[in-house]
């Protein structure tokens, strides 16, 4: 039987810029099916260009959503919340793949603000992190109701007809809600004010951008 290896400082490193690099600027693979199954409605240019802005606010949240958990997982001292973190990571990395191919579908691209959206969103989830795993989950839940939350406003806003999108987004939110779920029964701490605030604050500023940038 071969003996487990323990990771050095510099294979941690490594694979921290390599999951970065992938996020950014790869093409990561889903685990899961696609789940548009609608036929792709014919949008006027205005309605493509809406929904496919809408979109890319969804593939930067979830670009976000990576570097969190990410730099939660690095520096989490239990191992159970660290499990925890990196399998919500992987259904991330699942709604990325369906953003950037929808995003493909409407004839558009990613944001070009993704290695500063990661970075600042890993430096984030490494600070909540260094406080506690209680602290650590509590990020999980206050970001994925926040997420939740812009995701009901987007089936609202999309165009009527876009039924594909709206396929994806009502999946992602189903997942979004169960990770929210999951960390509070693992003992979440409620983030005190004003935390959640600023938190609003700067997806209200990542949205006004990724909405066209």
């Amino acid at each position: 039987m071969s003996a487990v290896r323990h990771l050095s400082p510099l294979d941690r490193v490594l694979i921290e810029a390599q999951r970065a690099l992938e996020t950014t600027l790869g093409d990561p693979p889903a685990s899961r099916p696609y789940p548009a199954r609608a036929d792709d409605p014919l949008l006027p240019a205005p309605a493509r260009r809406h929904a496919a802005g809408l979109m890319r606010i969804n593939h930067v949240g979830e670009v976000c959503a990576q570097g969190l958990y990410f730099g939660q997982a690095a520096v989490a001292r239990d191992p159970a919340t660290r499990d925890h973190l990196l399998e919500a990571a992987q259904e991330e990395t699942d709604h990325l793949a369906w953003c950037a191919r929808r995003l493909r579908e409407l004839d558009s691209r990613p944001s070009l603000f993704n290695p500063l959206w990661y970075a600042g969103s890993y430096a984030i989830g490494t600070l909540a992190g260094l406080r506690g795993d209680g602290w650590n989950l509590g990020f999980v839940v206050e970001t994925e109701r926040q997420v939740e939350a812009h995701l009901d406003e987007h089936l609202d806003s999309l165009p009527a007809t876009d039924e594909r999108s709206r396929e994806i987004i009502r999946v992602m939110k189903e997942d979004e809600a169960r990770h929210a779920d999951h960390a509070e029964e693992a003992g979440a701490r409620v983030l005190p004010p004003p935390i959640p605030q600023a938190m609003a604050a700067a997806s209200k500023l990542m949205k006004l951008v990724a909405y066209r940038l």
